[in-house]
């Protein structure tokens, strides 16, 4: 009878755990959007995030943070992810031909573009710093934690990418390829 017990606590722990995951959705698609910078990649990642932390809900240890414990897998899945499809290039890496003159309705969209592309210029600490603190709006503190890393490293870090940012926006800096 003890066993049953223990089992059926068990059970509802593991189904409170696995709502708590899927109260998390919603911010794994944020986040993997900012790491890959494509709705359908995002997706992807967001749910292929989901699928493993399910399968792996034995693993978390109760007390810890849920959302750093998904952050870093999820984080851990894209860093996989381009190290299998170094070979692949983005088309929006890709110079076209001459656009000639630009209806003003379009500028917004060029200006997100090459907002991505010096984004992705960044060196990978700079721009996870970044996407957790623009776009995520974690504290510096959240970060640090996040990243396993001291508050004035993210300080730094970001520093240095938001000047990249500024002069490759600018033209200052030539976009490498």
């Amino acid at each position: 009878m003890d066993t049953n017990r223990k089992n059926a606590n068990q059970s509802s722990v593991s189904a409170e755990l696995a709502r708590l995951v899927a109260d998390e959705r919603a911010y794994l698609r944020r986040y993997a959007l900012g790491l890959c910078h494509d709705i359908s990649l995002a997706d992807d990642l967001a749910q292929e995030c989901m699928e493993r932390a399910l399968t792996r809900l034995h693993l978390w240890q109760n007390g810890t943070n849920l959302r750093a414990w998904l952050s870093t897998m999820l984080r851990n899945l894209h860093i996989n992810g381009l190290r299998r499809h170094r070979h692949h290039v983005r088309l929006d890496d890709c110079d076209g031909a001459d656009l000639g003159s630009v209806p003003a309705r379009q500028i917004g969209r060029m200006q997100m573009r090459d907002l991505r592309r010096a984004l992705s210029r960044l060196p990978s600490d700079q721009r996870e710093m970044v996407v957790m603190v623009a776009l995520r709006g974690a504290s510096y503190e959240q970060a640090a934690r996040n990243a396993k890393i001291s508050v004035g490293t993210v300080k730094s870090r970001l520093s240095r990418a938001r000047d990249t940012l500024r002069r490759l926006m600018e033209g200052e800096m030539e976009a490498r390829a």
